[in-house]
């Protein structure tokens, strides 16, 4: 236990700066570089923190669960949660909609877009180990991998 101790707070605490400084950038639409990658991870890290940290500290915690107004909070927490996964009609993000499209376009109308002539663009695929005929959908192509799918753009809509 006291390994563990040594460990448990002080990986919560790093994981929370590191979730709540990149959370914020996030909301406010500032993040750039590595921040979501980060942010994900340091979410599994605060996660395995906390729960250490609970392991710890299970008997000052579980008093918690008697206080009305604790329960109260931690129950509210929970049903937000549960919310959260109440799909919105209209809703979602516009950039997770066009990629789903170009997901199920073929790889043609996606070089077309990209402002290129097929040829050039298939060639360009294949030089990155891309491999397909104009026909042949994103999803096929990319085995419905998003990081693929990120790899096409970035190949067909190189930074100018």
């Amino acid at each position: 236990m006291s390994s563990l101790r040594k460990w448990a707070t002080p990986l919560t605490v790093a994981s929370f700066l590191i979730m709540g400084v990149t959370g914020i950038l996030m909301f406010f639409h500032l993040d750039s570089g590595l921040n979501v990658p980060l942010h994900e991870w340091a979410g599994w890290l605060m996660v395995l923190g906390v729960a250490a940290h609970l392991v710890l500290n299970w008997r000052p915690f579980s008093t918690y669960l008697k206080r009305p107004a604790a329960r109260a909070i931690m129950a509210l927490g929970a049903v937000v949660l549960a919310l959260s996964f109440w799909p919105v009609a209209g809703g979602g993000n516009p950039a997770q909609k066009v990629m789903q499209a170009m997901a199920l376009s073929d790889v043609g109308t996606v070089i077309a877009l990209s402002g290129q002539d097929v040829t050039t663009g298939l060639g360009q695929l294949a030089a990155a180990g891309l491999v397909a005929d104009e026909t042949t959908s994103i999803a096929s192509l990319t085995g419905g991998d998003r990081g693929r799918q990120m790899q096409v753009i970035e190949v067909l809509f190189p930074d100018p």
